[in-house]
Order: structure tokens, then C-alpha cells, then sequence
């Protein structure tokens, strides 16, 4: 019952900032200054109609998508249309259906940061480790290493090899998906194509991830590194390798919350990565949607996001709450 009472406070506060979180996401974008219906018509036309057709136009879009009706009602009916999954027409695409704009681009997001976030994070995890157990040279040159990768901005990075790696030294693409010519398919010739673009956006993200987790790790090892079932194990003559494995796994709790997060994060995590390589994803998606005030696309992207953080965010809620009994115990109020 106890249980049963945690998971349910959780879930209300959740509702709520959902629900939060649902408003700002139609009201915000409407804050942008300008009209999308003008952004579309200036790039339709492009100044060679005449102020009455530029008119008519314009009266036909804004009945079309709704926008002369009062904001409450678009609120409302935007409300409406999400809890349905119908997320409407793209302003800046017309005809094209938000919810297949998004469902295209979202494949090569998973498939660009889901590799770089578990790789990074083992890989991370176990640097950290190692370098709190070894301490000396290794432990300065992972701290600095690491601090360096961590401070440096995701685009920073994926500028740096994109020079290096791809103007300087030719070795892989520029930027794009796919090279010119090709089109997305099931096939070997497309799937080696799409890994030579997909190579150096993931490895930005990677060491970015990797410089993150040690250093999260190397200051949780640090301290359990004098602990006294480190000393027992190195008494008894344990491998190095078995004792890092008993420091790794007491380390890892937050660092788990730090990886429900990323994933949790991940839709929109890499934005400006995305558009350094011109990389067909969410991000890509999103950025396009605010230049040309596309407020369907926007919000779908934003609430997907919002969707995937409140997910990972509560499951991490509820996993502390079965692992840690001190947390349920806080909410009875023993103490």
C-alpha cells in the first residue's frame, strides 16, 4: 500500500507539470514575433503577385489553419486534437502531416544519440572508475581530460571535427544523412553511406558523454576508494579488476539517474549537433520549425520531448522509491 501511495503522489505531480507543461508548449511559441502565414506566403510567392492575390492568399491560409479564430479556441481545439494524436498540418510543408514529419525524422535521432548515451556511459563509468582507484597520472590526465570534454559545448566539439576530420583531412562527409542521389532504402550500398555521415555527429556526442560520466564517477569512487570493503578486498589480494567492479557498481545509483535522464533528454539533446552536420533529425526538424514560425511541428517536437523527460524523470522517481526506503519513509513523514 505504501508503494502504491508513493507511485500515486507521483503521478499527480507529474499530471500537473504536464499539464503545465502542455500550456506553455502552445503559448510559447505565439510569443515568437511575426506570422507564419507571411514567412509562408513571402517564401510562396516571393514579391511576384499582386497586393490582392498576396491578400486572398493570405485570408485562405489563416482560415486554414485556424489562426482566425480567437487564441482561447485554438487552445482549445489544440488540446483537443494532441489528446487524439492528431497534431495537424505543417505550416512551413503544407499539406504534410506533422505527425509524419516527426515519426521520419525521430529514427535518425534514436539512431545518432542512443549509441553515443549507452556507450558513453559505460565507457565513462568504467574511465571514472578505474582513474579514482589508480589515482596518479592516470587519475590527473582522465580529471583534466574529462573536465575539458564536459565544459566544451556539444557544437564546439562537432565544429572541431568537422575541420579536422572532414574539411582538413577528407575522411568522412561534411554533413547530410546520406550523400546526394541516394534515397533512404534497405540496402547495403545506402546503409554504408548513411554510417560514413552518421560517424562523426556520434563521436562529438560520445567523448562529450564520456567526459561527463567520469567525471560524475571519478567523484563518486573517490570516496569509496577508503572504504573499508576496499581495504578488506586488497588484503585478501583481490585482482584490481574485481575491486573496480565492487567500486563501480556502489558508484553507479546516481550515475543511473544521470543515464535515465540522457535517454529521457535524448529527442532533443542534440540540437545543435544536428544542425553543425545538417543532420536529418528532431533537432534539424525543430530548428527549421522556429526559423519558419511552424507552430504544429514546434509544438509536436516540444511536447515529445516534454513526453519522453516526465517518462524518464518518473521512472526514475519510482525506482528510488523501491530501492531507498529512506525516501519512502520522508513522504510518511517519519523523518
Amino acid at each position: 500500500m505504501t508503494l502504491l501511495r508513493h507511485i500515486g503522489t507521483k503521478l499527480g505531480w507529474y499530471a500537473a507539470a504536464f499539464a503545465a507543461a502542455l500550456a506553455l508548449n502552445f503559448f510559447l511559441p505565439r510569443l515568437l514575433p511575426g506570422n507564419p502565414v507571411d514567412t509562408l506566403i513571402g517564401q510562396a510567392l516571393r514579391g511576384h503577385a499582386s497586393s490582392d492575390t498576396k491578400q486572398r492568399v493570405y485570408e485562405t491560409y489563416i482560415a486554414e489553419f485556424g489562426l482566425d479564430q480567437s487564441l482561447w479556441t485554438q487552445f482549445l481545439t489544440y488540446i483537443g486534437k494532441t489528446l487524439q494524436g492528431d497534431f495537424g498540418t505543417s505550416f512551413s510543408r503544407y499539406p504534410a502531416d506533422v505527425a509524419s514529419m516527426v515519426a521520419d525524422a525521430l529514427p535518425w535521432t534514436i539512431a545518432l544519440q542512443l549509441p553515443a548515451v549507452l556507450l558513453g556511459w559505460l565507457i565513462g563509468n568504467l574511465v571514472g572508475a578505474v582513474a579514482a582507484y589508480r589515482r596518479g597520472g592516470f587519475d590527473k590526465s582522465v580529471y583534466l581530460s574529462s573536465l575539458f570534454l564536459t565544459a566544451a559545448p556539444y557544437y564546439c566539439l562537432a565544429v572541431l571535427l568537422l575541420y579536422g576530420l572532414a574539411v582538413a583531412l577528407p575522411l568522412f562527409p561534411t554533413g547530410g544523412g546520406w550523400s546526394f542521389g541516394l534515397r533512404p532504402e534497405w540496402s547495403g550500398p545506402f546503409a554504408v553511406d548513411a554510417v560514413s555521415h552518421w560517424f562523426l555527429p556520434f563521436l562529438s556526442l560520445l567523448l562529450v558523454f564520456i567526459g561527463g560520466q567520469a567525471i560524475g564517477m571519478r567523484s563518486m569512487a573517490v570516496y569509496e576508494v577508503d572504504a573499508d570493503y576496499v581495504r578488506f578486498a586488497e588484503s585478501f589480494g583481490l585482482a584490481d579488476r574485481k575491486i573496480i567492479g565492487y567500486i563501480f557498481r556502489n558508484g553507479m545509483l546516481p550515475q543511473i539517474t544521470g543515464l535515465a535522464l540522457a535517454i529521457g533528454t535524448l529527442v532533443g539533446g542534440a540540437l545543435l549537433t544536428e544542425i553543425v552536420f545538417s543532420y536529418p533529425g528532431i533537432g534539424t526538424l525543430l530548428y527549421e520549425a522556429i526559423l519558419n514560425k511552424d507552430y504544429p511541428v514546434i509544438q509536436a517536437v516540444t511536447l515529445l520531448v516534454l513526453i519522453v523527460v516526465l517518462v524518464a524523470n518518473f521512472l526514475v522517481d519510482v525506482l528510488y522509491g523501491l530501492i531507498d526506503p529512506r525516501i519512502r519513509a520522508a513522504e510518511r513523514g517519519e523523518r
